[in-house]
């Protein structure tokens, strides 16, 4: 696929005309028609416009192809989104396990399946840390986010701290879970501090 037929579909996706990106891009409608024909290549002052506008890097404009590191980071985050999901699944079900066990007058074993499916959720936790989280780290982690990285894996520490101590001086595993809830309300508030101060920091250096 030339230049121009990249253009072309990318302006049809879009479902705007010829004239419109004109006059977004300071230029006539002729020469986005040559553009699009091919008959003429967009100068170099507007190839960055024309990238930003289309949200893709000069590289996929002039040849085609894909980012690959961002579609990489993308499926790193679907992939570590997806296990934290599959976790709080897990610890939700860990607590029906007990309960159901315990209706049934085998507490017991209600006690060794929770264990179980807390230790197989937990695992599953810091596998997603150090396998997923590192390729991120790879991609790119600024200093901002290493610090909210450390507040949160310390904040976790002490959240599944305070679970089994309250849960083992209580025994009711059947409310101590709601810990785990409030914990990750926690972590969200931290996040949304450190996403207010790097905003800042943006704001300020422009």
């Amino acid at each position: 696929m030339t230049i121009g037929e990249r253009l072309l579909k990318m302006r049809r996706e879009r479902n705007i005309s010829q004239e419109e990106l004109a006059n977004i891009l300071n230029v006539s409608r002729q020469t986005i028609s040559k553009w699009e024909t091919d008959q003429s290549t967009p100068d170099f002052d507007k190839i960055v416009p024309l990238c930003n506008y289309y949200n893709i890097t000069t590289d996929e404009l002039l040849t085609g192809k894909e980012n690959i590191v961002e579609s990489k980071t993308n499926d790193n985050r679907k992939s570590f989104a997806r296990n934290i999901a599959i976790a709080v699944g897990m610890y939700i079900a860990s607590i029906i396990a007990i309960i159901l066990f315990t209706n049934f007058n085998m507490p017991e074993v209600g006690v060794c399946v929770f264990f179980f499916i807390i230790a197989c959720a937990t695992s599953l936790l810091v596998y997603n840390g150090i396998v997923n989280g590192n390729k991120e780290e790879k991609v790119v982690e600024t200093k901002e986010a290493k610090e909210e990285r450390l507040v949160k894996e310390i904040v976790d520490i002490i959240g599944v701290a305070v679970y089994f101590i309250v849960s083992f001086m209580t025994m009711a595993w059947h409310v101590t879970w709601i810990i785990f809830l409030i914990f990750g309300v926690i972590n969200t508030i931290i996040s949304l501090i450190f996403s207010i101060k790097s905003n800042k920091g943006d704001v300020n250096n422009g």
